[in-house]
C-alpha cells in the first residue's frame, strides 16, 4: 500500500522555486502554505517538504507545523541533497516534524550523462560514498532513515551497493521515471531495488526518440511510458506500506544521448538484451518525432497559464491513481 501524497518539484513555478532569483520567477509563488493547501486539495496522505523551506523556521514554527500536519493526517517526508546542503542539515527538520525518512539526492548529475564529467566521475562517486556514509551515521543517531534517490545518476545495482555500504538505515527513494536516464527498463529496475525501497516518487515521462537517443518530457502520471500499475504491484509484494509523492517531471525536458559514444563513459557493460528492453519500454505512448516536445516553460509562457499547466498535471495524476485504486479516495 502506498500512502500517496505530493512534493513540490512538479509545481516549481506555482510554488515559486522555478527561476528563483531571475526575471522569470513567479512573483506570486504560493510557497509552503500554498503547497500544503494543494496537497490537501488532492487528498494527499503524505507530504514531502524540502529542507530549504524548513531550515529557516524557528523551533516554535516547526513545532506548530508538526501539529498542523498531524491534524491534516499528512505523514511528512523531508527532501534534501547530499551536495546541495551541509551534511546532516535536514535531520533537524525531520526530528522536529517527526518524519522518519529523509529523501536524499546524491549528485547534481542529470540525463545520466557521466561523459560530461569525464575523469571527474570516479571522484564524484567516491565523494558520494564517503558523504553518504557520514550522513547515514548522523541519521542513525537521530533514528531517521535516508532514502537515496535514483536522480538520473546511478543505476539499480549501484544504488544497492550504496545502501549496503552505508548501513541498515539507508534505503532507496525510487523515482519511477528515472530508470530511462540510466538506460534501464523500469520493470527489471523495480524488481532489483524493491526490497530496499523506502519512499517513492510517482513520476511518468512521454518519450520522444531522437538521432542521439531519446528525450524525456513531463506528463501526468499514467500518460507516459512508465508502467506505474505494474511497478506498484511489485512494491506491494515487498512492503505493507510506503510513503509516495506525486512528482511531475521538470519543466525542462531531459535529453538522454545514449546513442553517442561519450555518454557511456563511466558505465559498466550492458547486454544487448537489457538495452533492447529499455528501448522497448520507452516506446510505450511515445511522442512522435515531429511533435513539439517543449513544455510551456520552454515556450517561455509565464503567469496563470503556467500555473494551470502544472496544477492540471498534478490533479490528473491524482485522479488516475485514485481510479486505479493506488491512492486513497478511489475504488475499494
Amino acid at each position: 500500500m502506498l500512502l500517496v501524497g505530493l512534493n513540490p518539484f512538479g509545481l516549481t513555478y506555482t510554488v515559486g522555486i522555478q527561476g528563483h532569483g531571475t526575471s522569470r520567477a513567479n512573483p506570486d509563488g504560493v510557497g509552503l502554505e500554498g503547497f500544503i493547501h494543494i496537497a490537501v486539495d488532492i487528498g494527499a496522505q503524505s507530504i514531502e517538504l524540502p529542507n530549504i523551506w524548513l531550515s529557516n523556521l524557528s523551533d516554535e514554527e516547526l513545532d506548530a507545523l508538526r501539529g498542523r500536519l498531524a491534524d491534516l493526517d499528512l505523514v511528512p517526508v523531508i527532501g534534501s541533497g547530499l551536495v546541495h546542503e551541509p551534511p546532516g542539515a535536514a535531520i533537524r527538520g525531520a526530528v522536529a516534524l517527526g518524519a522518519k525518512t529523509i529523501r536524499l539526492a546524491l549528485t547534481g548529475l542529470l540525463c545520466g550523462d557521466r561523459g560530461e564529467l569525464g575523469d571527474h566521475w570516479p571522484k564524484m562517486v567516491e565523494d558520494t560514498r564517503n558523504g553518504l556514509r557520514d550522513y547515514a551515521k548522523m541519521a542513525r543517531d537521530a533514528d531517521v532513515w535516508l532514502a537515496i534517490e535514483n536522480h538520473q545518476d546511478f543505476g539499480s545495482e549501484e544504488l544497492l551497493d550504496f545502501c549496503e555500504e552505508a548501513g541498515p538505515n539507508v534505503g532507496i527513494c525510487y523515482d519511477t521515471g528515472n530508470s530511462f536516464p540510466v538506460a534501464e527498463a523500469p520493470i527489471p529496475f523495480t524488481h532489483r531495488i524493491a526490497p530496499r525501497v523506502r519512499h517513492v516518487h510517482l513520476k511518468d515521462y512521454t518519450v520522444q526518440f531522437t538521432d542521439e537517443g531519446y528525450r524525456l518530457v513531463r506528463c501526468a502520471f499514467g500518460d507516459g511510458a512508465v508502467p506505474g500499475d505494474e511497478i506498484v504491484k511489485i512494491l506491494d509484494e515487498h512492503h505493507d506500506a510506503l510513503t509516495a509523492s506525486i512528482e511531475i517531471a521538470a519543466l525542462d525536458a531531459r535529453h538522454i544521448r545514449l546513442l553517442t559514444p561519450g555518454w557511456w563513459h563511466g558505465y559498466p557493460p550492458i547486454t544487448g538484451a537489457d538495452l533492447a528492453a529499455c528501448f522497448a519500454a520507452a516506446r510505450h505512448n511515445r511522442l512522435p518525432s515531429d511533435v513539439d516536445h517543449r513544455t510551456l516553460w520552454e515556450r517561455e509562457e509565464e503567469g496563470p497559464a503556467l500555473v494551470d499547466y502544472e496544477l492540471d498535471q498534478v490533479r490528473r495524476s491524482a485522479k488516475y491513481l485514485k481510479e486505479q485504486g493506488i491512492m486513497l479516495g478511489g475504488r475499494s
